[in-house]
Parts: structure tokens; sequence; C-alpha cells
């Protein structure tokens, strides 16, 4: 992974050079599409380093986008569909490649297109948001939902590379940008109880977008994620580490309709499954204490609002891929930067009355 300020501007040579010799389609959505062009054209300073402008130095081809409306109701297999026929209708084959530049729907989304088109072209991921930096460009996955659940069909496809450029967060709102710290938190969970305090500790720096701490930051997220990754590169062991929070976040996410961003998501489900793992006595009040205020800190919530079913919660966490032979599994940890069980036992089995103890916790029905 590739993290500089200002590397945007060596996009089109890296483009060249990552993906040689092919004919390259830029997949984005809308709105970074057209931040990306003012930026091109000089009119978005806020992605320019040291006063430079980029130059379009680009292959033939280069200037071909393909964009798609911002938000998770993108990351569809129709929208798929779409995308790849309309690379088909353009002429696109075997011998192209994808620019994939975006958050983590247009990362996911570009990614599984690249994976199936042609039976697999190569891609080159440039996440924009600290999202997409610290997690959703990392690792392979690819994929889209469907309205049984979140990432259900996808593949793993490992990039050419991934290009991230930390002054493109200084376009983001707050609440963005917090979305992808809940990340970042989490790989210091589960990990690194060092990176989490550093993390709380630069929190004025971060969110004042200060580029050496965000890359920094992105630097340590990145390589706690990709040394997990490296260990089970297919998800058949210690890579369900990475789904701290998540078989819960992902149910909120699907439940509100995705009306609770990923980020937000993460965060309540790292803090309900602190809650319990506490009520399976896998851990002490010491882990719900440190989830608590690093999420305050960067004023991530700790209570759903508003409220949801936990019933409907339980049924999406079964419909979960991550559920095995009619159990829910979490991937718990005992305190911060110490999973719970052994090297062999990533993820535990509750019992569905402790699955709804610990979501009324945070404010479900």
């Amino acid at each position: 992974m590739l993290v500089e300020p200002g590397i945007l501007e060596r996009l089109p040579a890296l483009a060249a050079e990552y993906l040689p010799g092919r004919r390259t389609a830029l997949v984005s959505d809308d709105t970074v599409s057209e931040l990306y062009g003012r930026y091109l054209a000089g009119a978005n300073p806020a992605w320019q380093s040291r006063g430079r402008i980029c130059s379009d130095g680009s292959p033939a081809g280069w200037r071909e986008r393909f964009t798609v409306p911002p938000g998770e109701h993108s990351k569809t297999r129709e929208m798929w569909a779409a995308l790849t026929d309309r690379l088909l209708a353009a002429g696109h084959g075997r011998g192209s490649g994808i620019v994939a530049m975006g958050g983590g729907v247009v990362t996911d989304l570009a990614g599984f297109v690249a994976a199936t088109f042609a039976r697999g072209v190569p891609t080159l991921l440039v996440p924009t948001t600290l999202l997409g930096m610290v997690d959703a460009a990392i690792g392979g996955k690819t994929g889209v939902n469907t309205p049984a659940g979140k990432n259900l069909v996808g593949a793993f496809h490992p990039p050419a590379a991934v290009v991230a450029d930390p002054l493109t967060l200084a376009t983001l709102p707050g609440s963005v940008l917090a979305d992808g710290l809940a990340e970042s938190l989490k790989h210091g969970l589960v990990a690194d109880e060092g990176h989490l305090d550093w993390i709380v500790a630069h929190a004025a720096a971060i969110e004042g977008r200060d580029a050496v701490a965000l890359a920094a930051l992105i630097e340590r997220s990145v390589a706690i994620k990709s040394g997990i990754v490296a260990a089970d590169a297919r998800d058949d062991g210690k890579r369900a580490l990475l789904n701290a929070g998540h078989t819960v976040a992902h149910a909120i996410e699907h439940v509100s309709g995705f009306a609770v961003p990923h980020g937000r998501a993460v965060g309540l489900g790292l803090l309900a499954e602190a809650i319990l793992a506490r009520r399976m006595k896998l851990a002490g009040q010491p882990l719900e204490d440190a989830v608590r205020h690093a999420l305050r800190a960067f004023g991530l919530a700790t209570a759903l609002a508003p409220s949801l079913p936990a019933a409907d919660l339980v049924a999406a966490m079964r419909a979960d891929k991550k559920a095995l032979a009619g159990e829910i599994r979490f991937a718990l940890l005992a305190a911060p930067g110490r999973p719970a069980g052994g090297p062999h036992c990533w993820t535990h089995a509750a019992a569905e009355g402790e699955i709804v103890a610990s979501l009324r916790a945070i404010g479900a029905e």
C-alpha cells in the first residue's frame, strides 16, 4: 500500500505502472468523480499538495469514467450488472484494468466487477475515505449486498496496489471521518492496545485533518490488518478477529436499511460485543470502559437512536455469513489488544438470551 500526502498527483503514472499496457476505466461515485475532475482542472485545492496541480499524463482511455450514486444502496448485484454491461458496451475486455476511486462501497463494488469481468482483470484501488484506507481496500475482499444481508455475494480479488492520499480526507464531513475511525479503533482493540491509546491521544490532530497524524494512523492500521490477513488470506481462521463488532454491526445496518452508516454500526457493535463478552465471563468491565472511552473521544454513538427491535437484529445475525451451523458467532475480546480464547478459538457462539440482553444494553428494543 502506498500512503503519501499528495500522491494523487501521480495517479495516472501509477495506473500505468501497476496496470501496464492495459486500457483503464475509472470507476467512482458521482461525488468523488466530480471532486477528481475539479482536482485535475485545478479547482479543488483541498486535494493539492505543495501548490501543484495534477497534470494529466494519462494513457489512452484514462478519462473513461463510470460512476454510480454514492452510498450503500449502490452496492448491489444490479449495479454490478450495470457496470459490467457498460464496460462491455464500451469495448473493454481481458486486456483492461479498473481503477476504483472512492469509499468502501466503490472499492467493494468495483473490485467485484474486476474479479468477475472477463473472468478477472486487475485493479488499482484508490480509497478516498478513512474507512476505505484502513479497512475496505485492504485484504482483497470484494462483494455486494443482497436483500438477505450484507456482503453475501463476493470474491477474493487482491488489487495490484492500493494508493491512499490523506489529503483527500480534507473534503470528508466529520461524521464520515469518524466512521473510518471506528475501524481503526477496532484494529487497536483486536491486536494493539498501544495503537488504540495513540488514536485517542491524537484525537485533536486526527479530527483536524493533520496529514502527518492521518498518515501515521493509516499506516499502523493497515499494518495490523495486513499482518492478520497474511496469516489467513482466505478467512478460515485468525482473520475472524477482524470481524470484531461486525456481527452486530452488519445486523444494525441491515435492519436500519443502512440508515446507520457502517462505521457507526461498527462502534455500536464493538460496544455490544464487549458487553456480551463480559456477560459470558470472557472479559471484564475494563474492556467495555475502554470501548466507550474510545468511541466518545470521536463523538461516535454509544446507544442506538432510534432503537431497533432486538428480535429483528438477532434474525439478521442468523442470516449473516459468519453464522455457522445455526449458531451466531462473535469475534470476542478479553481485553484491549487481547482476543478471548486460544490461538485456534477465534470466534464464540452465544446464547440468544445473552445476545438480546447485550443489544438492549445499547438501546435495542
